[in-house]
């Protein structure tokens, strides 16, 4: 097919159920471009080493959907979506410093401001009051000084971040663990449209794509890798808030919790961040006075926090061998719960200490 867009390529990629980021940016890397990718004959593909001979095969059958795909582009442009890749000037440049980057993103809307600094608003879907109305008044006051606000859109502390922002009238964006065109969960309808109009939603997966338990520590690390320091409000002991955090260390992002009584399981989670390094959230000045100290927001990484993390992926390193494990297995054997489980396994994907051979198996790579 002829006068091909790089754009166009990768959005075909990305339909290809096997293929993630990890995979699509080393078949890039060895060809040089996407377009090369799209018309390579089978021979040179199977040279590569990169794709089984199934893989290879079904890459060679989709070549047929290229036309669908182009359409499939210009439907979401005149619905206002777009899909930026990453080697596009609007690209988000703090993204591109994570490992394992996305490579495209779907947004409806804007993208936070690249010179704006940015916090990220996270904890609990089941949330307190107190909780909630921390979420709203820390929001508020961070985004009124000029600071984004970035979350996931869900439930409870997630949702209350982006309302106080909204209530500033400031604009917020939400990160989705799911395709652009479903609104998750339904209750949050509202404030979906209100961001796409007064902010942005983001995502890196398909348009339709349901949302899916092994989406969300993907989608974590997108809402950490946008943000400058995170904001963790509630979370239990074991919560996909902590992989936020987690990943937000791995990154060089500055941690706050806000402290709470040692009796409250909600707030478990705040006071072991806490009483491992990360800041206290006392009220809207720390998070502001932390930036006024800031020179080029070089952000600090807590080693005691690092090396947690680099613990929990030697447990679960250890649990694997050649032959791939489910993740009941995987889980069983580390002790740790399903969602600190794939957040970690996720992170050793990217760093390619293993491979996801089918749905929710994983093996050590060879």
């Amino acid at each position: 097919m002829d006068n091909l867009e790089e754009r166009e390529c990768l959005y075909w990629l990305s339909h290809i159920p096997f293929l993630g980021a990890v995979k699509i940016k080393k078949l890039h890397d060895y060809m040089g471009s996407y377009k090369k990718i799209y018309n390579i004959e089978r021979k040179e593909l199977e040279g590569c080493g990169l794709l089984k001979q199934s893989e290879i095969s079904l890459l060679e059958e989709r070549k047929s959907h290229m036309k669908s795909i182009r359409i499939q582009l210009e439907q979401l442009e005149k619905r206002g979506i777009r899909f930026i890749p990453h080697f596009d000037h609007d690209y988000p440049k703090r993204l591109l410093s994570v490992y394992g980057y996305p490579v495209g993103l779907f947004v409806k809307g804007n993208l936070p401001p690249e010179e704006k600094p940015a916090a990220a608003i996270i904890g609990a879907r089941n949330c307190t009051n107190y909780g909630r109305q921390m979420a709203v008044f820390l929001a508020r006051e961070l985004s009124a000084a000029g600071i984004s606000i970035i979350s996931g859109l869900a439930n409870g502390i997630d949702g209350a971040g982006h309302e106080g922002a909204l209530e500033a009238g400031q604009e917020t964006y939400g990160v989705l663990g799911c395709g652009i065109n479903i609104c998750y969960p339904k209750e949050n309808y509202g404030l979906y449209r209100r961001m796409a109009d007064c902010g942005g939603i983001i995502t890196e997966f398909m348009p339709d794509e349901a949302p899916k338990p092994q989406n969300f520590p993907m989608r974590n690390r997108i809402i950490s890798g946008l943000s400058d320091v995170i904001l963790v409000i509630e979370a239990r002991e074991k919560s996909g808030s902590l992989i936020t955090a987690n990943l937000g260390l791995e990154q060089g992002k500055e941690i706050f919790a806000l402290p709470g009584r040692v009796t409250d399981p909600l707030s478990t989670g705040c006071n072991c961040l806490i009483s491992e390094g990360a800041g206290v959230l006392l009220s809207p000045e720390t998070v502001l006075e932390y930036f006024k100290l800031q020179s080029g927001k070089i952000l600090r990484v807590h080693e005691k926090n690092k090396n947690r993390l680099a613990k929990k992926e030697k447990m679960v390193y250890s649990c694997l061998d050649l032959q791939p494990k489910n993740l009941e297995e995987i889980v069983r054997c580390s002790g740790l719960s399903v969602s600190e489980c794939m957040g970690v396994l996720l992170e050793l994907e990217l760093k390619g200490s293993i491979i996801q051979t089918s749905h929710q198996y994983y093996g050590k790579k060879q």
